[in-house]
């Protein structure tokens, strides 16, 4: 689909660009059949004859779309053909694709070489760039000048600030030099600010670097592609094409928009806009093609395409310039000062224009060569001058960016002028924005500066490295594609800056501006110097408006002013602050209407009417005018852009057939809308209200035919009775409305339930239209013969009615009475099972368990540090190499460690960071657990801080109460007590405490899947949780059956098929049945199966057919509202003795996921659990539970697992060979010190101190967290039953006598006996603890010295060091002004500052 040809101008080539939606046909196949292809192609001229080169989207593999090229040309991009031999299949060239799908802009030939812009297409054949790689452009060369023939040169990236899609291209030319001009966009779908930008390649330049191909199948070198970064010529909103052209030697551009402006902007020398200027506006807004050109007949006109609608535009306006120094000051170089007619005109429309006196343009104008010069003679001084040597009338000089600076003590001296300029904020990348306008009596001129690495120059004088450029202010100092820096600089920004930004309400206002926009946020009334910056597109002045109203400290207003159609960004700054991050605020044009419906109303109003148009969301409010009641403001109804709903009021003074007028209020401005019309309120004659179709209610209204077209959405209709002294209504539904010639018809129905008795003798009927209400009033009728005749028939019905009630009656009693004694019977009967199984029950424990699967150290100790910070932990998980070269350390890292070995430093530093008030809990206990890692080897060091630390807080705890210490983890001390413990006694878990442990977690397991559990809600008969007691199941029997598991490759180790024994439930899902045999596998064998569970399927294997088992398939039981029950071993009637073979599966089946609210399996939807039972061998109703029956369950798991309880629990607090923990021992120690020193007699203090101290701060996170020790996957019942064993473990320790009664909570009571026994030991222990003789300095010191040696190499040590030093670096100068203020810090405080250096040092060459 050719979109533009150029045939009239064959020696520059003819272009064709379009988006293929159904196919191009070429004479040899398909040019593209891809939805959202494009195809591309320029015709030449060479050596007398003509070529044709074209690029297209010719196919995608995997899609069939019916007109695919042949399996040749499937994967070709680029043919280069004769033109007079289209036909034959002789290619000069042809280049085909490798992997994805290319989406050619644009065909280009200039000198000798033909280029091709693209972007690859996200997907198979959809529109989109490829997300993190910007487009790029195919070069082609001429093999010899002599021959036709073409290859493949490369293709190079072309980068115009990380945009992954180009829109339009033009290609300018002057002279031998020739520029590509490309309109980008990011790939984002949300209209943005800067979502669109102009960037100028030159084609020299792409021509040398395109050496290498990667997404084209050709002779390529291992070379990367090179990419051309370019700033931003524009930025804008929504760039849809350009056209670049050469007059009077300077670049003219015209741009359109996708809201249908077309701009012109003028470049410089250097490639700089001004502000372009908006030459036509297309009134539909419709978007503008990509192609524009020029009027090939005469060049003062530009074609601009649109829809169905090509349209001849003037390139200039120059009429809009009334003097000669605005004429020439504009700078447009096609427009002129006309001295015969005097005024601003196109050279060829002014009289005697050939004549050099005649006519003048910019070459005339005073300022033609004006430029400011930009020099800094001295330190922090900033001196700028004019290129025109005439006496300054006024000099600014400011730093905009990134804060901005004015510079103070201006002198001024002719053409120049010097400033002083305070230090400046420098940004990580050095890139500073100077903005300078310089006035004089005939001219004024502001330009803008891009400052690279001139920090040094400003404030040192050292000036060889700064680089200057003027540059547009929008595309200032841009990072091309590094969207993590530009967060990182955004974050900085809202770091620096006293007030922060939440939100700017409204975002959408009209082109006439906004007399109120709120900002939110927060610290406004402790700013000062508040503004807002709106920035339109790139060349244009932004607009500098300063606060309306501090309203309070979270809310401020602003006014905007009147502006062009566009999105421009806003941000707000205070003053010596930086800009907060910009947001989108769109500026659209006046909203216009197209129509309304409904167009009437009646006259009690309230109907709600759409209007339909364009840019309804910066509608103030709709006015309804008439000549008696003016500017009505009505109420209005959700909407949208493009929609407005609203209700129409009340006019009660209109007469038939009155006209108002509809208005769209605008700030001040009232625009037309249409006109509507207002009718008398309908008239309703009476109804018909049918009761003879029971249950059903039939109600027939009877109208007037009117004007209204009123629609059955609109009516509303309810009936009132007397029911009593109260009345009630009854809601219909209005099924149709149709209409006769006479009247009009509204049937109603509506369904009674069976209890609803109606008195229709105290019955009205109201129909409600908006406002309007009325009462309609009955069909009169023969009412009365009717009751005469009905009322024998009523008796009769009445008597007979009374006899079968009377006979239902008794036998509803009856069955009354055998129900209640059969809920009797199964109430004794579950009171004596649970009795019985509670006496005789006992669980066959596994004997061997195999390994106990303990975790490695490094994620023991990863886990506990980091419990919830899954990613902090994953850095630390690379494998650290065997020894270290402490020499190749970086020296960063080597000042940093040394320094945190300063016991003064660091706890200075730990008390200094506790007082910020946005250092977090989480943030204290990531600090404690960095440094925890840092010292790592250095126990002892860390346990001397630990101590210091401890005192200061028992400082803080002594003036509130003592008994709160250590109880909560608030502190960084706190944290790095668990640690500590973690670290000391990891030894002693793994070796003493680690095999009864996991010997519970097994034994609960098994207990568990004992009995019944629910595979939706995981909910068990046999659980030590009552929130986890699954009470609703019905019976249940166990079923044997034989596994077979076959050979496979996964599973060397095992036999060549095995038959296991395994006992099931029939009341078990297919899933669980699987678990149950791999764990059956795992028992007898020591080993793993080999496959996991969703690898594996079930086969019922029996004399008549193999058969696969699922939890889901078509002869699953559906229950009400689309409810599935999941299949079991009794819903496949799976006899004792069956025979099942276990096989590998090839696809994942619905039984391998999670199953939504759609499914259950033991608990029954509510609807369902009342239903009758249907089965072999069940009569009646589903059998009566109540969950406290089944409470013995608990008791019954408890009494199961209590001797592995007990065994754990004396594991924890016995002293194997009257020796206890080294840690455990030092600490307990030091409390009682503590305790000494601070006269504190109370014994239970101490107790308490040591109970939060270890068993509250380590053995209860470890035993509510077996992943932590184990190698092994926690489930949420699980983790309940822990929770349980847990509290009563805690409530061991505690000093506070338990009073429970009938109605505490059951996991207190499980354990109630037992915990007085419990209390009694732990005091025997913490006692035996005391009694041992006290260890040696020289014993905890080569303790701790063993376990540093035990864990080297354990961490990356650097990784912590870092994340230590972002704590130092955010709150650096709290830490400075600390360390001053305190004595015998002088030389930690130049440590200080070096370490920042050399990190500071780092972060900068990583930017470089």
């Amino acid at each position: 689909m050719v979109a533009h040809s150029e045939m009239q101008w064959p020696t520059r080539g003819m272009v064709a660009y379009g988006k293929v939606r159904g196919s191009v046909k070429a004479a040899h196949g398909e040019v593209s059949c891809l939805p959202g292809g494009s195809t591309a192609g320029v015709v030449f001229e060479l050596a007398g004859a003509w070529y044709l080169a074209v690029a297209a989207t010719y196919s995608v593999r995997g899609q069939h779309l019916g007109c695919e090229p042949s399996e040749s040309d499937a994967d070709t991009a680029i043919t280069v053909r004769r033109v007079d031999k289209l036909t034959s299949d002789e290619e000069l060239a042809i280049v085909k694709y490798k992997e994805h799908p290319l989406h050619f802009v644009d065909a280009l030939r200039w000198q000798s070489r033909l280029f091709f812009p693209y972007y690859r297409l996200k997907g198979e054949g959809s529109e989109g760039g490829e997300d993190g790689e910007v487009p790029s452009m195919a070069v082609l060369d001429q093999l010899r000048p002599s021959e036709s023939t073409f290859t493949l040169k490369g293709h190079v990236y072309l980068d115009c600030g990380c945009r992954s899609l180009i829109l339009s291209s033009s290609l300018v030319r002057l002279g031998a030099t020739g520029w590509w001009v490309g309109v980008f966009r990011h790939s984002r779908s949300a209209r943005a600010w800067n979502s669109t930008a102009v960037c100028i390649f030159g084609m020299e330049e792409m021509s040398e670097e395109a050496c290498v191909s990667t997404h084209f199948r050709a002779d390529s070198n291992a070379y990367a592609v090179r990419s051309i970064t370019k700033l931003p010529t524009l930025i804008h909103s929504g760039l849809a094409a350009v056209y670049g052209t050469v007059v009077l030697n300077q670049i003219v551009l015209f741009l359109g928009t996708d809201d249908g402006q077309l701009l012109k902007a003028i470049l410089d020398e250097d490639m700089v806009s001004n502000c372009p200027e908006v030459l036509y506006e297309i009134k539909e807004e419709t978007p503008i093609f990509p192609k524009l050109r020029l009027d090939p007949v005469d060049n003062n006109y530009i074609y601009l395409s649109s829809a169905s609608t090509v349209r001849r535009i003037p390139v200039a306006n120059c009429s809009r310039f009334v003097s000669q120094q605005g004429c020439l000051s504009a700078k447009d170089p096609y427009c002129g000062w006309c001295s015969v007619n005097q005024r601003c005109t196109l050279k060829e429309n002014c009289t005697r224009s050939n004549s050099t006196s005649g006519w003048y343009n910019i070459s005339h104008a005073p300022d033609k060569d004006l430029k400011i010069l930009l020099s800094f003679p001295a330190i922090n001084q900033v001196a700028v001058a004019a290129s025109l040597s005439k006496t300054l009338t006024s000099c600014m000089v400011k730093l905009v960016r990134p804060v901005e600076i004015l510079c103070k003590n201006v002198m001024l001296k002719n053409s120049s002028c010097s400033c002083n300029l305070t230090t400046p904020v420098i940004t990580d990348n050095d890139c500073l924005v100077l903005e300078a306008s310089l006035s004089s009596s005939s001219w004024s001129i502001t330009q803008t500066f891009q400052l690279k690495n001139c920090s040094r120059c400003v404030r040192k004088g050292e000036c060889a490295s700064c680089r200057r450029k003027r540059v547009s202010p929008a595309t200032a100092c841009q990072n091309s594609c590094n969207a993590s820096a530009a967060s990182e600089e955004n974050t900085t920004a809202q770091k620096l800056e006293h007030i922060n930004i939440r939100s700017i309400e409204p975002l959408w206002i009209s082109t006439l501006g906004k007399r109120e926009i709120t900002v939110k946020g927060e610290n406004f009334t402790r700013a000062s110097g508040i503004k807002l910056i709106l920035t339109g597109i790139s060349g244009c002045k932004p607009d500098i408006i300063q606060v309306r109203n501090v309203l309070n400290d979270t809310q401020m207003t602003f006014a905007l002013p009147p502006t062009r159609k566009e999105a421009k960004s806003v941000c707000i700054q205070a003053e010596g602050r930086q800009c907060s991050p910009p947001v989108t605020l769109h500026y659209v044009s006046l909203p216009s209407c197209f129509g309304i419906t409904p167009n009437t109303s009646w006259f009690s109003g309230g109907r709600r009417i759409t209007a339909l148009g364009r840019n309804f969301n910066v509608v103030d409010s709709v006015i309804i005018s008439d000549d008696q009641r003016p500017n009505l403001t009505v109420s209005r109804c959700p909407g949208n852009e493009s929609e407005y709903n609203y209700l129409t009021p009340s006019l009660s003074h209109a007469k038939e057939g009155k006209i108002v007028d509809m208005m769209l209020k605008v700030e001040t401005t009232f625009i037309p809308c249409v006109k509507l019309h207002y009718h008398p309120d309908p008239v309703f004659i009476n109804y018909q209200l049918h009761t003879e179709l029971d249950p059903d209610l039939e109600l027939k209204i009877y109208k007037e035919n009117d004007n209204l077209n009123i629609s059955k959405n609109e009516v509303e209709v309810y009936l009132s009775y007397m029911n009593g002294a109260q009345t009630k209504k009854i809601w219909f539904n209005v099924q149709n409305i149709t209409k006769k010639p006479d009247r009009s018809t509204i049937l109603c129905k509506f369904k009674r339930e069976g209890s609803d008795k109606i008195d229709f003798s105290t019955v009205k009927v109201f129909v409600k239209l908006g406002n309007f209400e009325h009462e309609v009033k009955p069909t009169s009728s023969y009412i009365y013969l009717y009751v005469l005749i009905l009322l024998p028939i009523v008796v009769g019905v009445i008597i007979v009615a009374f006899i079968v009630t009377r006979y239902k009656s008794k036998e509803l009693t009856r069955k009354q009475s055998q129900q209640l004694e059969l809920l009797e019977y199964e109430i004794r009967k579950e009171i004596r099972e649970g009795f019985a199984e509670l006496q005789m029950d006992e669980l066959d424990v596994v004997a061997s368990f195999g390994t106990v699967p303990f975790l490695d150290y490094k994620h023991f100790a990863l886990r506990t540090f980091f419990p919830e910070s899954g990613g902090f932990a994953s850095i630390f998980t690379e494998d650290m190499p065997q020894s270290r070269d402490q020499t190749r350390k970086d020296e960063r890292f080597n000042m940093l460690h040394a320094l945190i070995c300063n016991k003064n430093f660091l706890v200075a530093l730990i008390h200094t960071l506790e007082k910020q008030k946005n250092f977090s809990v989480k943030d204290r206990c990531l600090f404690a657990s960095f440094l925890t890692i840092a010292l790592q080897t250095k126990l002892v060091y860390l346990t001397h801080i630990l101590e210091v630390l401890t005192k200061d807080l028992m400082e803080q705890s002594s003036n509130v109460q003592p008994k709160l210490l250590l109880r909560r983890t608030e502190s960084v001390v706190e944290k790095l007590l668990t640690n500590w413990m973690s670290v000391c006694l990891s030894g002693f878990l793994r070796e003493t405490i680690g095999e009864p442990f996991y010997l519970l977690v097994t034994t609960l397991n098994q207990r568990i899947n004992k009995g019944p559990v629910d595979a939706i809600t995981c909910k068990a008969l046999y659980t030590l949780n009552e929130d986890w007691l699954l009470w609703q199941v019905s019976e249940f029997r166990t079923v044997t059956v034989n596994i077979i598991f076959e050979k496979i490759p996964e599973n060397e180790s095992g036999d060549a098929c095995q038959t296991i024994q395994v006992n099931v439930l029939d009341c078990d899902t297919i899933g669980q049945a699987k678990e149950k045999s791999l764990q059956a596998f795992l028992n007898k064998n020591g080993f793993l199966y080999g496959l996991q569970l969703h690898e594996i399927g079930l086969e019922l294997v029996s004399e008549e057919q193999q058969r696969e088992l699922l939890d889901i398939d078509s002869s699953s039981e559906m229950m009400e509202d689309g409810i599935r029950r999941l299949n079991t071993i009794g819903h496949y009637e799976i006899p004792n003795g069956a025979t099942i073979k276990v096989f590998k599966k090839k696809t994942s089946t619905r039984s391998d996921v999670d199953y939504s609210d759609n499914h259950c399996h033991l608990i029954l939807p509510d609807s369902e659990a009342n239903k009758d039972v249907k089965g072999a061998g069940q009569k009646g109703k589903q059998k009566f539970k109540v969950k406290e029956m089944y409470l013995t369950k608990l008791l019954s798991t408890k009494v199961a697992i209590h001797s592995v309880v007990e065994k754990l629990f004396r594991s924890i607090w016995s002293l194997p060979n009257n020796k206890a923990p080294v840690a455990i021992k030092y600490f307990f120690d030091f409390l009682d010190a503590q305790a000494e020193s601070k006269k504190i007699t109370d014994p239970d203090v101490v107790h308490i101190w040591k109970t939060n101290s270890l068993p509250l701060r380590f053995w209860v996170n470890i035993l509510k967290n077996p992943q932590f020790v184990f190698d092994i996957k926690k489930t949420s019942h699980i983790d309940g039953c822990l929770s349980v064993i847990a509290q009563a473990f805690m409530d061991a320790f505690s000093l506070a006598e338990q009073t429970l009664g009938k109605e505490a909570p059951t996991n207190k009571l499980l354990y109630a006996k037992d915990i007085p026994l419990y209390k009694k030991e732990v005091k025997a222990y913490y006692k035996a603890i005391r009694d041992l003789p006290p260890l040696t300095p020289s014993e905890v010191e080569e303790f701790l010295t063993q376990e540093s040696k035990k864990h080297e190499n354990e961490f990356n040590e650097e990784v912590a060091l870092m994340e230590i030093y972002k704590y130092i670096g955010k709150y650096y100068e709290e830490i400075a002004s600390k360390l001053e203020r305190e004595r015998g810090f002088e030389e930690v405080e130049k440590q200080l500052q070096q370490v920042k250096a050399l990190f500071d040092e780092k972060k900068k060459c990583k930017w470089l």
